[in-house]
């Protein structure tokens, strides 16, 4: 997709105002293939050193849970928060709760105010009025950075490719 590459190209020409790039559409619209062809394309055409994580929500989430150990929540958080780029992939896939929206704000906020690359894809519209929404998921405040901080958002459309093409 154009958008895409014209991203990641913007984001090895200038890191720090490449923004995030978000791609949001039904299940099975290649939403995670496209994120990950525009690290791959970053990784191609960029430096020799560089630092990513690719993670799906559910198991970020799932990682960020409090455990015996001291910290390490807060350890994996500031990773998450500090990667030169990540990708978050189907945010707004987990059960809402004041914790999920709590650690989203966390990350978002850190990634917004350091001008972090990084790649969110949903199974959500970023804004519908008519439905449920990535707002409706993540709450008012980290929408709001979403908007400033998503510097392209691509609306994937079409059937589920998982499913030979047939509509879900």
């Amino acid at each position: 997709m154009p958008e895409v590459a014209a991203w990641a190209d913007h984001t090895l020409t200038d890191n720090a105002s490449a923004g995030g790039l978000l791609l949001s559409g039904h299940t099975g619209t290649g939403k995670t293939h496209q994120a990950y062809g525009a690290l791959r394309r970053i990784a191609a055409g960029g430096p020799d050193k560089f630092e990513l994580i690719a993670v799906n929500s559910a198991d970020m989430y799932g990682s960020l849970r409090p455990t015996q150990v001291l910290g390490a929540a807060e350890r994996e958080l500031r990773r998450l928060c500090e990667v030169q780029y990540l990708l978050l992939d189907d945010l707004g896939t987990a059960k809402t709760s004041e914790w999920t929206e709590e650690i989203t704000y966390r990350l978002i906020n850190y990634r917004y105010n350091h001008c972090l690359p990084t790649i969110i894809t949903s199974n959500l519209p970023a804004r519908d009025d008519a439905g449920p929404d990535l707002t409706d998921f993540v709450g008012a405040r980290v929408a709001s950075r979403l908007a400033e901080m998503v510097t392209t958002l691509v609306p994937m459309i079409g059937d589920d490719r998982r499913r030979g093409g047939r509509a879900a």
